[in-house]
């Protein structure tokens, strides 16, 4: 045992680059090997139970799974410098930010990758043939792509409730949210300060896999953003970047717009997830864990209506943000609320969690 980690994914996957980016920034040892079909069948389905990615398997044999649940007990082993902010308002922002990547750029990420097949198709396929059989000779890989290509191409529009009638409030909604952010790198080098914490994690996941690499997003981040495109550079190599974050527990006015836009689109969504699990706990009280999706809302975006799955786990990523605020003392609130709390929707963060969840066994389960 030599104390090296593997990370099993891809350049293709969006949460694979979020794994890849914090083992780099934290200095731990690993390599990388590509989840090919027969790591799939030999290595991932056996010791997770599903075909997902990314995984990461300790140098003690133990498999773990789930890009927050993976930095979470790496962090546990590799302490120090923590990815998690010491101050309150810079470590709530961090938690909101992670979050806002995971589970709402996603969809901005899925949308460009799949809606200028003109400009991306090719090189997607070509990506999924050499990840599912790097041997086979390279013209043939968009041929052995073209299946998982349907499956993922076809299945994400309803999933996220963004078909053709939603597709200018996505571009709106990404481009506003693009704008902010480099107008924030014109004046940071990184969130908060001179090195990333756990927020430019969860951002360099759709912003890298997809939105980077993809030739039609990527031409356009690099005209628009350019800005953003050397963050997204920088944070293949974060460990040259070992700075302060910013003195005084400061929150960049710079990052203001972007927490408004995720407290006006995204919070709604989290609030009313976690009605509809804990309703639907209530109406299934023996089954574990919880299914992936257990119905449909409304949601709103840019003015525009549609419907999205519900989804359990995003309550679990909001929980830590939600209960990280509520249990800070009276003292600690008033550094973060002088900060955020005129924000319209910040008040969310009070909100009760009234059926806890918890990632136990790669599932997201009722909490003990």
């Amino acid at each position: 045992m030599d104390g090296t980690f593997t990370l099993y994914g891809t350049e293709v996957s969006l949460y694979s680059g979020k794994t890849r980016a914090y083992l780099r920034w934290k200095g731990i040892p690993f390599v990388e090997q590509l989840s090919t079909l027969a790591v799939y069948r030999q290595i991932i389905v056996p010791n997770i139970g599903r075909r997902v990615i990314p995984v990461v398997r300790t140098p003690e044999g133990d498999y773990l799974q789930d890009t927050t649940a993976i930095i979470d007990a790496l962090e546990a082993r590799f302490p120090e410098p923590s990815v998690y902010p010491t101050r309150p308002a810079q470590r709530l922002v961090s938690l909101l930010l992670e979050l806002y990547g995971d589970e709402w750029l996603v969809m901005p990420a899925m949308h460009y990758r799949w809606q200028r097949k003109r400009q991306n198709l090719r090189f997607i396929l070509s990506e999924f043939g050499r990840t599912m059989r790097p041997q086979t000779p390279r013209l043939l890989r968009p041929v052995l792509g073209l299946l998982p290509a349907l499956v993922f191409g076809g299945l994400y529009p309803n999933y996220f409730g963004i078909g053709k009638a939603m597709h200018a409030a996505v571009e709106r909604s990404y481009l506003g949210f693009l704008d902010d952010f480099n107008a924030h790198l014109a004046q940071h080098a990184f969130l908060l300060g001179a090195r990333p914490t756990i927020g430019d994690f969860g951002l360099i996941g759709p912003l890298y896999a997809h939105l980077y690499r993809d030739p039609a997003p990527g031409a356009l981040m690099r005209q628009r953003a350019p800005n953003v495109a050397r963050w997204v550079e920088r944070m293949q190599q974060p460990a040259e970047y070992t700075g302060p974050l910013l003195a005084d527990d400061t929150i960049p006015e710079t990052l203001l717009p972007i927490l408004a836009r995720l407290l006006r689109e995204q919070m709604p969504v989290l609030t009313d997830t976690m009605r509809a699990v804990h309703a639907w706990c209530l109406d299934h009280p023996d089954t574990h864990p919880l299914p992936r999706v257990i119905g449909r809302h409304r949601f709103q975006l840019e003015g525009q209506h549609s419907e999205r799955a519900i989804q359990p786990y995003a309550q679990w990523m909001f929980q830590r943000p939600a209960r990280f605020y509520q249990t800070l003392s009276d003292t600690e609130r008033l550094t973060i609320d002088r900060q955020l709390a005129r924000l319209d929707g910040f008040d969310a963060l009070n909100t009760p969690i009234p059926t806890p969840l918890a990632f136990e066994h790669y599932r997201i389960v009722r909490a003990t």
